[in-house]
């Protein structure tokens, strides 16, 4: 039995779902929906790390035209007919005059009529030129409705094709042609199809070596593969009518694949040539997965940052200055904030320079970056750290524990927080991608360390390139700057910095696991993963510090009820996660400094523990738990 003082912090509820591979904690959201935002039409995307199992949508599960990616299915279904004994790919076919039919393709325009051709290659055609007129050839012989109906039996209920191409009179779909054209898709499902082609497992293994050769042959590469190198191996199938361009590819290089598809409708720009916006954005969105997937990593160096700047330089540094003297100047020198460091900078630095009785070089020395303050890095000035951390936010009110919680990720653990016992989950055992919740645990290493020996919290964290680089939410640190211990501790939790977390682990690893192998990021994990092995976490293994989706970081509901318990015990965690807004300072080479400001990406995280009832001998959020309570464990403390 419990009772409502037994609960130290209301109740733990830790949630786990398969979404955490995508978008933001992935970090290929952050690359692709700027541009999504960007473009004007409709977008649905959706790309599957074939070996890793990483995955990014946006409205992947919307029907969307499929313009000629309805020839995908017309293929599938032809290639399955034969190995049913039903088609030979072999038989000839005759090309009449009747047959021929505008737009893409050789057929009508470049072949006689009378030419005989085999059924695989026109199938060829489809594929390689997206032949209109081949596509009706072969459409002939598989029948309308039957790629439909395939598609149906597996699964696949949006991918339809409704009409032979440019005879609309034919629609086995009407009510759909008019919403969809030609024929209808989904991205998921495409990736279903594409992620079953590389696996041999499409139709046939011989079957999908062959289907995959006629992918291999697609002439345009003005989508997809547009910003590819030449390296990359792309089997792709484009797609475009006026409103609607999209492509659909698996793209491969050495030690990995990855399967994409972008469909895009409703497009601004309509036109036809290399310009056209929409097959720009497959491009640039199909670069960008490539570029997250397989993109050399930097190296773990400090950079090196001028400690001082005069004439000639630029980057973001420059344009801060600029800002910074705009401001600081009396009248402003009204610089233009373009990050190049040129003459009208250096006079403003040399006037500068002289209102503060210091020599007027013009070259911004560390005495200059001394005398400018904190320097200010964006249009809207950032307050100082004692005038952000001194205001009093009322906290977002929490939902009153009144009524049925309603739970709709797909695992989930409520622990009592005071004992750690497991009170109630579902699926609360299953290993799952945990994202972001991966930086409990780097937070609670190194506050655990600060409960010992609470003088680290002054130590000074140098950024490396390599935490700068990481990808993912960010605490906003440049490489070479350097911050206190106990200041990127917020910048840890509340933005959920990644690069925070590796500057953090990069820092602490060699105090924590000297005797591990590999540098002391490595050293870090691995004393990420012998604290799991301490607190009972059976069900987890640790691979980065921040969550990034990777092999094997995985980790269960119930393990990560257990690490959250522990962590909560600590006054100083408890404190930082507890915490609305930070402000800290960055100093960097020469001694400039630069003030930053982190929220809460949690807003409504306090909770009222009057709110929790007794019920029937229980605890409960509300009325009744929102399934049936799995066996109570104890979890273990550190």
């Amino acid at each position: 039995m419990h009772s409502p003082r037994c609960i130290a912090f209301a109740a733990i509820i830790v949630c786990v779902t398969a979404s955490c591979t995508v978008a933001e904690e992935s970090g290929l959201g952050e690359l692709i929906e700027p541009l999504i935002k960007a473009h004007q039409g409709e977008v649905a995307i959706d790309i599957l790390n074939l070996e890793t199992g990483e995955r990014y949508q946006h409205r992947a599960d919307e029907p969307m035209p499929a313009a000629s990616l309805a020839k995908i299915p017309v293929m599938v279904a032809a290639y399955q007919m034969a190995a049913d004994g039903e088609l030979d790919l072999g038989q000839s076919v005759t090309l009449d005059k009747e047959d021929k039919v505008p737009g893409a393709g050789i057929l009508t325009k470049q072949f006689f009529d009378g030419t005989e051709l085999p059924l695989r290659g026109l199938i060829r055609l489809m594929i390689a030129y997206s032949d209109n007129t081949a596509t009706n050839l072969v459409i002939e012989k598989v029948g309308l409705r039957r790629p439909s109906d395939l598609m149906e039996s597996m699964g696949l209920t949006e991918t339809k094709l409704h009409s032979l191409v440019f005879r609309p009179g034919t629609s086995v779909f009407p009510e759909r042609s008019k919403k969809y054209g030609l024929g209808s898709v989904t991205a998921a499902e495409t990736i279903k199809l594409l992620a079953m082609l590389h696996e041999g497992k499409l139709v046939s293994e011989a079957a999908s070596a062959e289907m995959r050769e006629h992918m291999l042959a697609c002439v345009d590469d003005q989508m997809i593969p547009r910003f590819l190198p030449p390296t990359a191996k792309v089997a792709n199938k484009i797609g475009a009518v006026a409103a609607t361009r999209c492509d659909a590819a698996i793209v491969e290089r050495r030690g990995g694949a990855f399967a994409i598809c972008v469909l895009t409708t409703g497009n601004k720009d309509q036109s036809w040539g290399d310009e056209n916006a929409a097959e720009i954005l497959c491009g640039r969105i199909a670069k960008a997965a490539y570029d997250y997937f397989y993109a050399p990593k930097p190296k773990t160096a400090d950079a090196k940052r001028p400690a001082a700047l005069a004439l000639g330089a630029q980057g973001d540094l420059v344009e801060a200055l600029q800002r910074t003297l705009n401001e600081r100047l009396d009248p402003s020198p009204s610089l233009s904030v373009d990050g190049d460091f040129g003459p009208m900078t250096e006079a403003a630095v040399v006037r500068f320079q002289r209102a503060k009785k210091l020599a007027a070089s013009g070259t911004v020395t560390p005495e200059t970056w001394a005398a400018l303050g904190a320097l200010i890095t964006q249009e809207e000035k950032i307050p100082s750290p004692a005038e952000v951390n001194s205001q009093a936010i009322e906290k977002a009110p929490v939902e009153p524990l009144t009524g049925q919680p309603f739970v709709t990720c797909k695992a989930w653990a409520v622990t009592d927080g005071e004992s750690g016992e497991l009170l109630w989950g579902m699926n609360a055992e299953e290993p799952r991608h945990f994202a972001s919740t991966t930086k409990i645990m780097t937070g609670y290493l190194v506050t655990t360390l600060a409960q010992e020996k609470p003088e680290i919290l002054d130590e000074l964290v140098t950024f490396s390139e390599r935490a700068d680089n990481t990808i993912g939410s960010t605490s906003g640190v440049k490489a070479g700057e350097k911050i206190l211990v106990g200041e990127l501790l917020y910048g840890l939790l509340l933005p959920s910095g990644n690069d925070a977390s590796v500057a953090l682990g990069e820092h602490f690893g060699p105090r924590l696991a000297p005797n591990a192998e590999g540098d002391a990021y490595a050293q870090f994990i691995s004393a990420m993963n012998a604290k799991a092995k301490e607190l009972g976490m059976d069900s987890s293994g640790f691979k980065n510090t921040s969550g990034l989706t990777a092999e094997g970081h995985l980790a269960s509901a119930a393990d990560l009820a257990v690490l959250a318990a522990s962590a909560m015990q600590q006054p100083l965690f408890r404190e930082v996660v507890g915490t609305v807004q930070r402000g800290a300072t960055a100093t960097g080479p020469g001694g400039y400094k630069r003030n930053l400001l982190w929220y809460n990406t949690f807003r409504e995280f306090a909770v009222d523990t009057s709110l929790i009832e007794e019920a029937s001998g229980n605890i409960i959020l509300g009325g009744t738990p929102t399934s049936t309570p799995t066996t109570a464990r104890p979890l273990s403390r550190p």
